[in-house]
């Protein structure tokens, strides 16, 4: 199935499937609907992250660091869309991996067409550097960074979403 036919499944808001599915992309969500987004951070045992850089092509946010992550596809639960965005983008597999899900945060956009909620996984496992696959259509690389270091990236304004996922570095 191609990107451009994708669906998501469409949620109320208490976070609930409707029984309605939106076509990728395609921004008609009611004021009081959402869809749903994953967000996962991979850290090793010594408490460093892997974090990726995004594409210099990319309309939004061109250059800037972020962690693995991306929309549930209709009928997909929320931790296995996170496992299979972390697969995709990083090659590492966390289906084994400590930890899991450690929050929820939504955005309300009104008027847009796109609320959504974001899921926030944190895994740890050990893994090497030469295990990492970063995805080159979606990235420019990656770092194994310290939180100091994601927290120096964060000031310059340039990790995506740092504000909302702070908490779950600690």
């Amino acid at each position: 199935m191609g990107k451009e036919s994708e669906l998501w499944d469409i949620y109320d808001a208490n976070k609930v499937k409707t029984g309605r599915t939106m076509k990728r992309n395609d921004w008609v969500l009611a004021d009081d609907e959402y869809h749903l987004t994953v967000l996962g951070v991979v850290s090793r045992p010594d408490n460093t992250f892997l974090i990726t850089k995004r594409k210099m092509d990319k309309s939004w946010a061109p250059g800037w660091w972020e962690v693995s992550g991306g929309a549930a596809m209709a009928g997909e639960e929320s931790e296995d869309a996170v496992k299979r965005e972390v697969l995709e983008e990083t090659g590492i597999d966390v289906s084994n991996a400590e930890g899991g899900y450690r929050f929820t945060y939504h955005r309300e956009n009104p008027g847009k067409g796109d609320n959504y909620f974001v899921d926030v996984y944190r895994f740890i496992l050990d893994f090497d550097e030469k295990d990492v696959k970063a995805q080159e259509a979606e990235t420019d690389g990656f770092m194994l960074a310290t939180l100091d270091q994601i927290k120096e990236i964060a000031e310059r304004g340039e990790f995506l979403h740092y504000d909302s996922i702070k908490a779950v570095f600690d």
